[in-house]
């Protein structure tokens, strides 16, 4: 979808964001055009729905988004290079956070662009075919981005208009309200999608079902969560699982028929979010995808490696905890196809008797003997200590799902990679979990022996299939773990089922401090500092 810039002051209890949608350099100012003017032409409100796509590009992909969505979980720990360790580790987090300050100030200002469009729409002139597929996809987007927001941060602020001028004072609404809205915002956009879209990333009918089946699920309406998610599956929209899971990643086939829905990236990296003195000047610090780097080790301090395109720039802001590595089984293939475990020598400077070629380090979630090679081994051991916290922050096996060997330099921040935000597979894994809710093993272990199959490796289906009596919540939320690891769902998956605490405590001795007050974030205090009514718009229990 084409990603446009148009200029737009919003401001809420203080806080003061630009939003954009129409790339192009002019000679004047154009500030002077008012958004009255361009919500009454058909082509200036098409310019309004491409802007309020546009604010998914600041939670995914992004590095604010992953620390977010998948830190502070039983998944990752801090690497090296971890700067957000109060989400990570749960310490000392406050309403100074700078990642929740920024994705706070684009939900809002995403959240009151769709309240425009969708209060304004009968002005705009658009077609009696056009219309409601507008007003389709302005209410899908206003349910995503308030799901995010009351998810983060609970009953805080919920309009459904748009604000005008400065607004000093901000509301606390029950979450009930936001998620009431959510689903009838979704029901709207379910009756009035398009089946397909001939312009990628715009939502569609089973993009819109696919969502309103997560939401169901996570308001605990499991039996609208199955319908739903069966909805899809049974659809005949054309989904299917790949045959081999690691060929999702590959950028050469970002736009394959596992994705229901999908937040895109232009390869004209000019195109998209990031921040110009003059075509953008509100845009990201980084912009584009930068989630190739988050998860990357540090492998260009080793013997016979150098930096180079296809083993990326490695952040090491992120690891995985021993437990996650130890979901996997011998017989899954989603260990290699998400992992990266061997570096080969591409430096001119090498151990003697090593190659261009040879392997150059090894990574490894087992005990591996190191004595005699040539190579650097970095197993189990080397690693963790045998209470699985960390010895070694830099070296480690790395995620590789969003990994982008096409960039134009070693450097490069900037990546052109899809983020997908609904797969096929989830629809099968909600419709496990609801059934199990429902008191259905049999019924979940047939959808999770879909995804299981699909992961087997070669001649190993029949080792992968579980029986009724195997399912519980927590083999649920294990399986996810081992589909959709760094894929920006699993804070979310946790809190949903109920079981961040215990999960957290369990299995990721970073992050032990997690409490209560934790199963929702900070208030940004520039939010707080902002509103004039602070006996009333308070910080949520437990933070400063």
């Amino acid at each position: 979808m084409k990603q446009y810039i148009y200029k737009g002051m919003i401001v809420f209890a203080g806080l003061t964001v630009t939003f954009s949608c129409k790339k192009s350099l002019v000679e004047n100012n154009p500030s002077g055009i008012t958004a009255e003017s361009v919500y009454t032409t058909p082509a200036g409100f098409e310019t309004l729905v491409n802007a309020a796509y546009s604010y998914q590009r600041w939670w995914y992909g992004k590095e604010e988004g992953h620390s977010i969505s998948e830190m502070g979980t039983d998944l990752w720990m801090s690497g090296a290079g971890d700067i957000s360790t109060d989400l990570t580790q749960y310490i000392n987090l406050q309403g100074t956070n700078a990642a929740l300050t920024t994705e706070w100030q684009q939900l809002y200002a995403a959240v009151n662009l769709c309240n425009a469009g969708i209060n304004k729409i009968a002005g705009a002139g658009l077609s009696s075919t056009a219309r409601p597929i507008r007003e389709a996809e302005l209410k899908f987007l206003r349910a995503f981005y308030y799901w995010h927001i009351v998810e983060t941060w609970g009953g805080v602020h919920f309009s459904l208009n748009e604000t005008q001028g400065v607004i000093t004072t901000a509301n606390k609404t029950p979450v009930e309200t936001f998620n009431k809205q959510i689903i009838d915002d979704l029901l709207f956009a379910v009756a009035n999608l398009p089946v397909t879209t001939a312009d990628y990333g715009r939502v569609t009918k089973p993009a819109a079902q696919a969502f309103l089946s997560r939401m169901y699920l996570t308001q605990k309406k499991n039996a609208e969560a199955r319908d739903m998610a069966l909805a899809v599956i049974n659809g005949g929209y054309g989904f299917t699982l790949l045959p081999a899971y690691a060929d999702l990643w590959k950028m050469a086939n970002l736009k394959n028929k596992e994705v229901v829905y999908a937040v895109n990236y232009s390869t004209n990296l000019s195109l998209n979010d990031l921040i110009d003195p003059i075509l953008n000047p509100l845009g990201h610090s980084r912009g584009s995808n930068n989630g190739h780097m988050l998860y990357a080790m540090k492998y260009d301090d080793q013997p016979g490696m150098l930096r180079d395109l296809a083993n990326g720039r490695p952040f090491d802001r992120y690891m995985p905890t021993r437990f996650l590595l130890d979901l996997y089984d011998d017989n899954d293939s989603r260990y290699e196809g998400s992992f990266q475990t061997v570096w080969y020598a591409n430096g001119t400077t090498r151990p003697a008797g090593m190659k261009i070629g040879d392997t150059a380090i090894l990574t490894t979630k087992k005990v591996f003997p190191s004595a005699g090679k040539l190579y650097k081994v970095f197993d189990r051991n080397a690693v963790y200590n045998a209470n699985g916290t960390v010895k070694d922050q830099l070296h480690y096996v790395s995620l590789i799902k969003f990994a982008d060997p096409a960039r134009t330099s070693i450097n490069e921040a900037q990546s052109a990679r899809d983020v997908f935000v609904i797969r096929f597979a989830e629809l099968y894994l909600i419709a496990a979990e609801a059934e199990f809710n429902l008191g259905n093993p049999g019924a979940a272990a047939t959808y999770l022996n879909v995804i299981r199959s699909r992961a087997a490796k070669s001649g190993k289906v029949a080792a992968m299939q579980i029986t009724p009596a195997q399912v519980t919540l927590d083999f649920i939320l294990d399986e996810r773990a081992r589909e959709f690891a760094g894929e920006q769902i699993r804070w979310f998956d946790l809190k949903r089922a109920g079981k961040l605490q215990e999960r957290v405590k369990a299995f990721n001795p970073d992050a032990k401090g997690i409490t209560d007050f934790n199963l929702i974030r900070p208030i940004p205090r520039t939010q707080l500092d902002a509103v004039t009514n602070k006996s009333e718009f308070t910080q949520n229990p437990g933070y400063q």
